[in-house]
């Protein structure tokens, strides 16, 4: 696909788009993380707030790794 075929694709094409391999990785990666962060936040241990504060921005980093993964298309 060349790049001005990729420049004219709408949000949702660019989802279902095929997506390289490294932003593969990178986006399953960034699911398990996000994942963790979910499990350290909803714990019904109390945790020292140092931990659910690392857990939350943990949370937002892996979010926005995953959904920039799943845009990247295969040029």
């Amino acid at each position: 696909m060349k790049q001005t075929e990729i420049d004219k694709l709408s949000l949702v094409e660019r989802a279902t788009a095929p997506t390289p391999g490294l932003f593969v990785k990178l986006r399953n990666i960034a699911l398990a993380l996000a994942a963790v962060s979910g499990a350290l936040l909803a714990s019904p241990v109390a945790l020292p707030a140092i931990i659910t504060t690392i857990a939350g921005y943990l949370g937002v980093a892996a979010t926005v790794a995953s959904a920039v993964s799943q845009i990247a298309v295969k040029g």
